[in-house]
């Protein structure tokens, strides 16, 4: 592992690059959700070492297709002082237009393409320079000035509802499962460019659509209030909770980052003084973490839709070694039966629990466990390849 992380040959990009190419396949014709945000690497006192990915989703099914881009960032403390001074394209926001970009070059074959970030990703310049064929979705962050004079918040609080809807939220650490009545409010806006002069070259007014959604009554510290922004052109009630659920499913890159640290791989732990080897493991995870994600969603299967293939996490040559083991695992009782067809990822994502512990009986296996079962298949595979090569000599 040392040698292959010190190999100058080895790049974090050509991964990366790598594990678009297999992503992009997989968008074809299909609604897809390009979800990016910002994880710690390493933290120094302020600064650090971050990690930027953009991963995709199936829009109709939520299913993870695949990394669609990634790079690192490295924070030095006391920069934001003359951050309005720099341009475009030498802020560390700019990350956010390349994720954008990057998806627009990996996705440009799905049906629809939607890039959806959080708070963070509230800037001016997102939506002047985003690709012609990618909508954008962010939760606002900023209080703009609106063509009229008046301010963004300001506008949409003084909007009558458009309807309620009641939102089911599962359990946390602390709080039981519960339901939100939720009111949401509808606009058409022209926000105007910001007056600092990085950014003249733009529109001066970029037209956006608001989805507004508000808990009604909530319990202390349980407030859900999002601002949505996006381009799209939701008319009706239902096509607004169309958009609240496209945001909803950025809890998915959440749930990635929770794999590659404590909940998983625990990169945080890693003793690598070097931010270039460090950065190549890391980059490794990131891929792996997204297999382990993709394993977990497709563990229920669904039989009136299609299974996703085995080829979203697997090689077609792994598919032997998995029914080996499949024949192995089963037991006599029906639940101890793989009620998944051969060939599907549902299939596999069922073999790998049962390796990583799960019996088959109580509850749902959860990325720690799939993430055992997979690291026990990676190693009987590599086993078997070594022995193949012995024998070859």
């Amino acid at each position: 592992m040392t040698r292959f992380l010190r190999n100058e040959a080895v790049t974090c990009q050509e991964i990366f690059s790598f594990a678009g190419e297999q992503t992009r396949a997989r968008c074809l014709d299909r609604p897809v959700l390009a979800i990016q945000d910002t994880t710690v690497v390493r933290s120094d006192g302020g600064g650090g070492l971050y990690l930027h990915p953009t991963i995709a989703l199936d829009g109709e099914d939520g299913a993870i297709l695949g990394l669609v881009h990634a790079e690192f960032l490295s924070r030095e403390s006391g920069r934001k002082a003359d951050r309005r001074k720099k341009a475009v394209a030498d802020k560390e926001s700019w990350r956010w237009i390349e994720g954008a970009r990057q998806a627009s070059l990996v996705c440009g074959a799905a049906r629809r393409l939607t890039v959806i970030a959080d708070r963070e990703s509230d800037i001016f310049a997102a939506f002047a320079l985003r690709p012609a064929d990618a909508h954008l979705l962010v939760r606002a962050a900023q209080d703009r000035a609106l063509e009229d004079g008046e301010r963004l918040f300001a506008h949409i609080d003084a909007l009558p509802e458009d309807g309620r809807t009641i939102l089911a939220l599962p359990a946390k650490t602390g709080r039981p499962a519960r339901e939100a009545q939720l009111a949401l409010r509808l606009a058409h806006v022209n926000v105007k460019r910001p007056r600092n002069g990085v950014v003249a070259g733009f529109p001066e007014t970029i037209a956006m659509n608001v989805v507004d959604v508000r808990e009604i009554d909530p319990a202390p510290g349980e407030t859900i209030h999002w601002r949505l922004l996006t381009t799209h052109q939701p008319a009706t009630l239902e096509e607004a909770l169309e958009i609240v659920d496209m945001y909803r499913r950025r809890w998915a890159i959440e749930q990635l980052f929770r794999t590659m640290k404590t909940k998983g791989f625990d990169i945080e732990a890693v003793q690598i003084a070097d931010d270039e080897p460090r950065s190549k493991l890391v980059a490794a995870v990131l891929v792996a973490a997204i297999t382990i994600q993709q394993l977990v969603h497709a563990r229920d299967g669904d039989r009136n839709k299609p299974l996703r293939p085995i080829t979203d996490a697997f090689e077609l040559e792994d598919l032997p070694l998995l029914e080996a083991y499949c024949a192995k695992l089963e037991g006599k009782t029906a639940r101890q039966k793989n009620p998944h067809p051969k060939g599907s990822l549902a299939y596999a994502a069922w073999v790998c629990a049962r390796l990583g512990g799960w019996t088959g009986y109580y509850g749902k296996p959860g990325p720690l466990v799939m993430l055992n079962g997979w690291k026990t298949f990676q190693a009987a595979k590599d086993g078997i390849d070594t022995l193949e090569r012995f024998r070859n000599v």
